[in-house]
């Protein structure tokens, strides 16, 4: 697990809840059944402070360790939803990948839409990929009703208002496929669908939104519902992405026909 600095104490469900363990619901339920103890004592409150690389927590006598940091790349496909749990949804994006930890979806896609999402239980990774400061670039691939004209494509460049705010791309262009014509989309700051309501103010409708990049992650071959660990490499450069998303040029690849 990697931390430039010690971690600070934290209350003991917010520990099982970072060591992969449960959430911190259930770390509550199990605090009051007496079942957890930090060095030995069993405890009786959960607001009690826990050092996680120092103290040795157990469960029913088990003693629960650091878990390693492990990131997914997964294609989300349309119809799953980008949440933990959610008894309303038949499939979650968690559901549809086999991991020895505990993860969490790291921001969201819609619903009705597909493509690349990442899941983690990395906090400190989540938190560069999601923040806005950090301007992480999402590169997204809309299946649209027409061939765009060079004018649309430049109303959209300028930016249009979205609840009062101007949003404007940070790249846009026009690809026409066997498959229809097609309008990809660099972002730097997402707000909820936000792709499918830029092409509507200029008239523009989505029949299907792909997304295929975050960052310098790209969904590659991935098939919907498929996924894979992502490798240090990766890591390393979600890490240090800035404005830039640390990838130049726009590239197609990963976007199924």
């Amino acid at each position: 697990m990697r931390h430039e600095l010690p971690l600070p104490p934290m209350r003991i469900a917010r520990a099982l809840s970072s060591l992969g363990y449960c959430s911190r619901r259930e770390a509550d339920r199990l605090i009051e059944q007496r079942r957890v103890a930090v060095n030995g004592e069993i405890l009786q409150t959960p607001v009690a402070l826990v050092d996680v690389e120092r103290d040795a927590i157990a469960v029913d006598g088990v003693t629960i360790g650091l878990v390693a940091t492990m990131t997914y790349a997964l294609y989300k496909p349309v119809g799953v939803t980008s949440t933990v749990r959610d008894p309303h949804a038949g499939r979650t994006v968690v559901q549809l990948v086999d991991s020895p930890v505990r993860l969490y979806p790291v921001g969201r896609l819609d619903k009705e839409s597909e493509g690349l999402i990442l899941l983690t239980n990395d906090g400190e990774l989540a938190q560069r990929v999601t923040h806005p400061r950090y301007g992480v670039e999402k590169e997204y691939e809309a299946l649209v009703d027409r061939v765009p004209e060079p004018a649309t494509l430049d109303a959209i460049r300028a930016g249009v208002v979205l609840d009062g705010r101007p949003r404007r791309p940070l790249r846009v262009a026009a690809i026409q496929r066997d498959s229809g014509a097609w309008v990809r989309l660099v972002l730097a700051e997402g707000i909820n669908h936000e792709v499918r309501r830029i092409l509507g103010v200029v008239g523009l409708s989505v029949r299907r939104l792909v997304r295929t990049r975050i960052g310098p992650v790209r969904l590659g071959r991935l098939r919907p519902g498929g996924s894979r660990l992502l490798s240090s490499e990766e890591i390393e450069a979600l890490n240090d992405a800035k404005r830039s998303g640390g990838v130049s040029g726009l590239n197609s690849r990963g976007l199924s026909q």
